[in-house]
């Protein structure tokens, strides 16, 4: 009779583990408080159209592909892409305009004419430097289980000898980018990376600049939207065997002499298991939200640690005075405000950075004959469980970031009705104990990445996947997390 894994969350690590799991023969049983897979991949309904209201950028395509791979399919067979031509649309308060792309010239030749040659030839130190830091790093700590700080050194040496001390998570990425770049909009471009991973830029250690790499790698659009990426990973699923219990809360882990074996769902029933993966945020466990028993698996997550959490609005819009690409990033001048006012004063600022998903427009072509579907975020605190996001001040904040866009040229124009909006609050109704951080904790301080848990939690039989948990957050790396929880569970 073959073992029985739980998995608790359809998002993206445990969609991973489920898959991984089957193929290796288990019986996998996912238990999902939601009604359909995929997590943070999810859309909300606006005047009957689905929007994304989570993740909207696919890159690192080897992840997906590698995990088809080993279950026998084909990625490219089951989810249809349409690669960018160019990475994102930027956008200054000032009226300037940047495009990048995934070509290092194309981007030199842009980053020339919007500032200088100076600026142009940091862009092309900056990415060789990325380059470096995801050649070294990508298999000797994303996708693998969690080094400790001297294996990870010995493995930097033994791959990159001296050159691996570019990675540098002493310095913060924003000291870093003022050696590349004297203009300060490309240090704020390039701050950005660090928001990918719910942190300041301030803060966070240099080692984000590889990011620069993985979109030049490719940017691409999912048909149908980051949740068919999520069903498509499910189907497969589902294909190798796996049972999928969806509208299903589980409300306990059951720890039977020191050990996870199994899960009580809300309606009383319990599921046995000889390894349970829990796909949630990790600190839900210990501040006890799963049972007291399984409490000493993590620790709880220090309010202060809280990555980024976002305030979203899926509209249908008609725009006007900007050519939107299907990624736009509008900025205002005060960059480092913005962070001092989210993880100091616990507060949005006055003229927040607004990320527009454009997601009916593919390289130019705008494929909505009327209103268009738009996804508008700026970052918040994660204070969802501890301050009441009231409707009249997420109207002000929603104005100030219209206002923004409006200053870089765009305007937005839509009825309350073709608003939906998603705060703080609503992130941690979805994922309890978070506060309605996205990202699990910020990554500050050179240490931060060997603070995040790991696959194996000091519970036996009870593993940790999803972006709250190492290799860290986004959906490439979320998935790569379950894969590796998959392999600690067939390890022991």
């Amino acid at each position: 009779m073959p073992q029985h894994a739980v998995v608790v969350g359809a998002g993206a690590g445990g969609l991973a583990s489920a898959v991984e799991l089957a193929v290796a023969g288990w019986h996998v049983t996912v238990v999902e408080r939601g009604s359909e897979p995929g997590g943070k991949m999810h859309h909300r309904t606006v005047d009957g159209v689905g929007i994304d209201g989570g993740p909207t950028v696919f890159t690192m395509y080897w992840v997906f592909e590698r995990l088809f791979q080993r279950a026998g399919a084909n990625f490219s067979d089951r989810v249809a892409l349409q690669r960018s031509n160019g990475i994102a649309r930027h956008a200054w308060t000032d009226g300037s305009q940047l495009d990048l792309y995934s070509d290092i010239d194309r981007s030199s030749e842009a980053i020339a004419a919007f500032s200088d040659e100076r600026n142009a030839e940091g862009f092309r130190d900056f990415s060789a430097r990325g380059e470096l830091v995801h050649s070294l790093l990508k298999d000797n700590f994303m996708a693998t289980s969690k080094p400790s700080v001297l294996q990870l050194g010995y493995r930097l040496l033994r791959d990159g000898g001296l050159q691996s001390l570019t990675v540098a998570p002493h310095q913060t990425l924003w000291q870093a980018l003022g050696k590349f770049f004297p203009d300060e909009r490309l240090r704020q471009l390039y701050g950005r990376y660090a928001t990918y991973v719910g942190s300041s830029p301030l803060l966070t250690p240099s080692t984000l600049m590889l990011i620069a790499h993985v979109e030049r790698e490719g940017v691409w659009c999912v048909n149908g939207g980051m949740r068919a990426l999520a069903r498509a990973i499910a189907d497969l699923g589902e294909e190798r065997g796996v049972d999928f219990r969806f509208d299903s809360h589980v409300q306990r882990i059951l720890v039977e002499s020191g050990r996870a074996a199994g899960v009580e769902l809300a309606s009383g029933e319990r599921l046995k298991a000889d390894a349970v993966v829990f796909n949630g945020d990790a600190a839900a466990v210990g501040a006890g939200l799963l049972g007291q028993d399984a409490t000493s698996a993590t620790p709880s997550r220090p309010r202060a640690k809280r990555a980024l959490s976002a305030i979203t609005w899926c509209v249908r819009a008609k725009t006007s005075g900007f050519e939107l690409d299907h990624h736009n990033v509008f900025f205002a001048n005060n960059y480092t405000r913005e962070f001092d006012q989210i993880f100091k004063h616990r507060a949005v600022t006055e003229e927040p950075t607004v990320y527009i998903c454009a997601q009916d427009r593919v390289n130019g072509r705008l494929e909505a004959s009327d209103r268009e579907r738009l996804l508008l975020l700026v970052n918040a605190p994660a204070d969802g469980d501890s301050v009441d996001w009231q409707p009249d001040d997420l109207l002000q904040i929603r104005q100030r970031a219209l206002d923004v866009a409006a200053k870089g040229g765009c305007h937005i124009d839509f009825e309350e009705d073709d608003c939906v909006t998603t705060s703080p609050t609503d992130w941690n109704n979805r994922f309890p104990e978070s506060g309605g951080a996205l990202y699990g904790s910020a990554s500050h301080g050179m240490m931060s990445s060997f603070t995040r848990p790991g696959a194996e939690s000091k519970v036996k039989g009870l593993f940790f996947a999803g972006g709250s948990v190492h290799p860290g957050p986004g959906v490439p790396m979320a998935t790569l997390s379950g894969s590796i929880a998959a392999q600690a569970v067939l390890k022991h």
